[in-house]
This record gives structure tokens, C-alpha cells and sequence, in this order.
């Protein structure tokens, strides 16, 4: 994943800034918003034109090594998710992502450090759990989706939202984090990042 972040954090310039990005297959201009791949194989994400992308809409595409990212975050309203629960994971805070991955059947949780961004891997049980206690679960994209959960903001809200999506969170954490608890930069920038969700402006 660490290379990953850095390709987004370097990747993704500000509308108007430097050369243009080209398509990863193709080298035609990309537009500031543009589709990614997956491959699975090196978690490695390449940047797709819409016509590049569409190549790839089933997972056997590729010979199974790339999958689409799509483009479709996804609130849970009533997602239902009491501190007992929360505390099943283990996780110091309250901000985290977790990735159903496909080949291994097991999910991988990452969240905010003062030294980076941590993984652990998530107990089976304490996912099943929340799946019977959560219907649209199921529904989660393994490799390419993840389920975003944020405690830190006022009350609790959790999204089912593009993996590429949550690199550029993590991005955004590595960028802007400052001393121990952050600092308050960073948080302002994950508010903006929740706010876009809100408002569709991923």
C-alpha cells in the first residue's frame, strides 16, 4: 500500500497544475477526475481513460489481475455499529477502512498513526458479526470497495466507498499530519474530505 499513497499523493495534481495525465494503456489526456485500476496481484493502481476502463468491467478482464474501481460512493445511513463492537477491532481511534480481499477471504482494517498509516488484520468473527447486524454488508466490492467508517466527527456515519477513494484519504493523512494527535490542519482536511462525500464531489 505505501507505494500505492505515493502514486495518488503525486498523481493527482491540482486541476491546472503541471502536464496533463495520460491514460496508463492508451497515453490519451485524462481528465482531472479519471477511472483507476486495481491489480491485484501488487495492489498497484493505474490511472484508466473511460474507454481503457470499460475493458475491464468484469473481473475475469485482464486475466483476473485488474479489477475497476468504480466510482460510486455509497452512504449507510442506518449502519449500526455500538462502542462494544467498535472495540472487537482493536482499533485507537476512530477513523479506519477495511478491504474484503478476494484470494485470501480475510479483511484487513487501516487507520490513522502518528508514524503512518496501520493495518491489522480483522478477526473473522467480529466481521461476521457486524455483517448480521448490518444487511448491506454483503454488498461490499472485495479488493476495489471498502467499508469507511468515521467515529471522530459529530455521531457516526460509515460508507461503502471506491478503494481509490480511500488512498487519497490516507493520502491526505500522510500529507497534512503534524506531531501526535495530528494537528489541526489535518483535521480540517478530512472534515473537507467527508464534506465532499456528502455533497458528491469525490
Amino acid at each position: 500500500m505505501p507505494s500505492t499513497l505515493r502514486q495518488l499523493a503525486h498523481r493527482r495534481p491540482a486541476p491546472g497544475a503541471g502536464p496533463a495525465q495520460r491514460c496508463d494503456l492508451c497515453s490519451d489526456e485524462l481528465p482531472d477526475q479519471h477511472s483507476h485500476l486495481l491489480n491485484t496481484a501488487t495492489g498497484a493502481l493505474s490511472c484508466t481513460c473511460p474507454a481503457c476502463s470499460v475493458l475491464f468491467d468484469h473481473q475475469a478482464a485482464g486475466g483476473g489481475h485488474y479489477r475497476r474501481i468504480r466510482s460510486r460512493p455509497r452512504p449507510l445511513p442506518e449502519f449500526v455499529l455500538d462502542d462494544a463492537a467498535w472495540a472487537q477491532f482493536g482499533i485507537p481511534v476512530g477513523l479506519a477502512f477495511f478491504v474484503h480481499n478476494a484470494e485470501s477471504d480475510r479483511v484487513t482494517a487501516f487507520y490513522p498513526n502518528p508514524v503512518g498509516t496501520m493495518r491489522a488484520s480483522v478477526d473473522p468473527g467480529s466481521w461476521r458479526s457486524l455483517a448480521e447486524m448490518n444487511p448491506e454488508l454483503p454488498a461490499l466490492e472485495s479488493d476495489v470497495e471498502a467499508l469507511l467508517i468515521d467515529r471522530l466527527s459529530s455521531g457516526s456515519a460509515a460508507w461503502l466507498l471506491p478503494l481509490d477513494e480511500c488512498y487519497r484519504l490516507v493520502a491526505l493523512l500522510r500529507t497534512h499530519w503534524r506531531g501526535f494527535s495530528g494537528g489541526d490542519e489535518v483535521w480540517r482536511q478530512v472534515s473537507e474530505f467527508f464534506a465532499s462525500l456528502r455533497q458528491g464531489r469525490t
